[in-house]
């Protein structure tokens, strides 16, 4: 299959010094040269847009770069859309609206090493899906994730919500969205489930939760098989006070709960841990549905920007442009949660290959931490209001527009650009 070309970043003409003898060699070094798989658990393109789960140390294919790794580069070109030309933005993620002092952080794209990213193509992307669907599940970045392609897309097309009476979370969410396509016969689902798996709110008052480390949330589980694609993010929620739970029996509680009367002498459970058991629960409930036979991407965590204290004791994200690559290095959190990610991929991955489903991993952390000017901060709400009803500054969201597109435009080439 001829493979749809990514180009190189732009050279002056001044350094294009080389004989047609030359310049073939390198390209065919680009484009055939075989990469063996050992720990390496991050998206790749294959052949420019081709991507590939994670495999074995015997499984090779070609690449023509690593996306996870590269710089964010000034952008002259506009924003995708506007707050006036997506009704789907959320007012905690509405920097526009509010009035956000700096718009620099929309002049900014994501370019990888050793290629340039295509953008977004909404009508390809809604072609691409004709007749099928999927489904974004996780927390409220999830839905950050969601209503950016809900942005994106109506450039070219805008989708009726179906089912207007949602079952509603305790926490005041509904528990599934859907959006239909008519002209394409697509649809997009989000599904509100903060920790993938059965989870209850044991106590409100210290918003203390009962975690089913080994129990799937049923609430989108039962419904894996609906779905051609399966988008799965998670991890902030199980820094909140929680006990755990395994066959039914309290195994432990997280280092929020340690102070907590009866759970002090309990076991305390790493959250990083708790992640990973989570993400190998819910993906083995996907691999093990009966009639699922789509992809399912994994998300890795994006991490927050707050500066000068907590979202409690006054932090804040105020920065007004990206940082370089060398200026930052991940916390100790992200890479403890990413790591439990992709540990869970691969544990589970065999049996996504035995049932003849495909798993991917769409690693955004490292291009995200370089993005503390991409928030809301205080812009995502109205003077005096708090996000959600629960803080005020928003370190931990993004802005729509912004640089959370990035996500969507990496999405298009895991499941819609022509391979």
């Amino acid at each position: 299959m001829k493979p749809h070309k990514i180009n190189p970043p732009s050279r002056k003409r001044s350094a294009a010094i080389a004989t047609p003898i030359i310049v073939l060699l390198l390209v065919a070094l680009v484009w055939t040269y075989d990469l063996t798989f050992s720990n390496s658990y991050y998206p790749r393109i294959a052949r420019a847009v081709s991507w590939s789960s994670p495999s074995n140390a015997t499984t090779k294919a070609s690449w023509a770069c690593d996306v996870t790794k590269g710089d964010w580069v000034p952008d002259a070109d506009p924003p995708y859309y506007t707050n006036l030309t997506c009704p789907f933005i959320d007012d905690h993620q509405n920097c526009m609206k509010f009035g956000k002092p700096s718009l620099e952080f929309l002049r900014w794209r994501w370019r990888p090493d050793g290629c340039e990213l295509p953008r977004f193509d909404a009508a390809r992307f809604l072609e691409s899906m004709r007749g099928k669907s999927v489904a974004f599940v996780g927390d409220s970045l999830a839905r950050n994730h969601f209503k950016s392609l809900l942005c994106l897309l109506s450039q070219e097309a805008q989708p009726v919500e179906v089912g207007l009476t949602p079952e509603i979370d305790p926490t005041g969410r509904a528990v599934r969205r859907d959006f239909r396509y008519g002209n394409h016969d697509f649809t997009a689902s989000l599904f509100w489930s903060p920790f993938l798996v059965k989870a209850n709110l044991t106590n409100e008052t210290l918003g203390q939760w009962d975690i089913h480390l080994d129990a799937a949330d049923a609430r989108w589980a039962a419904h894996v098989a609906e779905f051609d694609y399966v988008v799965l993010s998670d991890t902030n929620w199980f820094l909140r006070r929680a006990v755990f739970r395994e066959g039914g029996q309290i195994v432990g509680r997280n280092s929020a709960a340690r102070g907590d009367g009866d759970l002090r002498n309990l076991t305390e459970v790493p959250a990083n841990e708790a992640v990973k058991a989570a993400f190998r629960t819910a993906l083995g409930a996907i691999a093990k549905s009966e009639g699922f036979r789509g992809k399912v991407v994994v998300r890795t965590v994006t991490p927050a920007h707050f500066e000068n204290g907590e979202w409690n004791t006054e932090g804040d994200c105020v920065r007004t442009l990206p940082f370089r690559r060398d200026e930052r290095t991940l916390g100790a959190v992200e890479t403890d949660f990413r790591a439990a990610q992709l540990d869970a991929v691969r544990e589970t991955e065999a049996a996504f290959q035995r049932n003849g489903a495909e798993l991917l991993v769409l690693d955004i952390t490292d291009a995200m931490d370089l993005r503390p000017d991409g928030h809301p901060s205080r812009y995502g709400h109205p003077p005096g209001g708090s996000v959600e009803g629960t803080f005020v500054v928003d370190c931990l969201h993004w802005c729509l527009p912004g640089p959370i597109d990035l996500w969507n435009e990496l999405l298009f080439q895991m499941l819609a650009a022509p391979h």
